[in-house]
């Protein structure tokens, strides 16, 4: 029998902030942006745990779901209304990052015999940012989501674009991102924003009609050679709600 997927989506808050003890205060504010800021920000995050199995033939699920929600109430209860940098052991001698807290949470999860195999969980910071790990991923691997948007004409009509940028990579031990989200921020405003907010895409890529596989294609190159940590694995622009266009490594 073929494996089926199923994702459970449970939210609770908690507080970080991004810093090396070792680092002044300049060099802290380089590299982590707002992140490092004092005391520390919270979060009201989104956690989503994709299982991966056969389909009980008595139950009709791969999962029974209320013992998969009791195991994920009882493991975020220990992160729940806390400050990951302070009351947290596992963040003792690493940066609470999405991709580090992901890999805390995928262990714990893991143990769990009782709710199959995990395939994937996703935490997601808020919309526009979220880390995911996979059962393929090494304890060092992890993908980062960053959201961006602008507003561009396409024919003769002005349309809200969401620029979701995948990168995937080795967790730099330093820092804990997968890549810099500072530099990420800074190459997708220059590349993208500068070049495709509130212009018309016909002007800008030279020719007519602009389809939104143009634009992602065109967004993928301007980024894929200029991202130098870690590798951009996926572009996913979103003009409307029920309309995605994707370009994958």
């Amino acid at each position: 029998m073929s494996l089926v997927l199923l994702t459970k989506r449970i939210e609770f808050a908690a507080a970080h902030r991004y810093l090396r003890p070792e680092w002044d205060d300049a060099k802290n504010r380089a590299v982590f942006g707002r992140c490092y800021n004092p005391p520390a920000h919270g979060h009201n995050y989104l956690l989503e745990l994709t299982i991966s199995g056969e389909i009980d033939q008595k139950t009709g699920m791969v999962v029974n779901l209320f013992d998969l929600k009791r195991v994920l109430l009882d493991v975020i209860e220990e992160f729940d209304h806390k400050n990951l940098n302070l009351d947290m052991p596992y963040f003792n001698d690493k940066i609470p990052t999405s991709e580090n807290f992901a890999h805390v949470l995928w262990v714990k999860l893991a143990a769990q015999q009782n709710i199959g195999a995990l395939h994937t969980l996703r935490l997601c910071e808020d919309e526009d940012l979220y880390a995911e790990v996979t059962a393929g991923d090494g304890s060092n691997i992890a993908t980062v989501t960053k959201r961006y948007s602008f507003n561009a004409i396409q024919g003769q009509e002005g349309r809200d674009w969401d620029c979701f940028v995948t990168v995937r990579g080795t967790i730099d031990p330093v820092t804990g991102m997968v890549t810099d989200i500072v530099a990420l921020d800074g190459l997708v405003h220059d590349r993208i924003i500068k070049k495709f907010d509130r212009q018309d895409l016909s002007l800008v890529l030279n020719h007519q009609p602009v389809s939104g596989e143009d634009l992602a294609q065109d967004v993928w190159r301007e980024l894929a050679p200029r991202i130098t940590q870690g590798r951009l694995t996926h572009i996913r622009l979103v003009p409307s709600r029920d309309l995605v266009y994707e370009v994958s490594a």
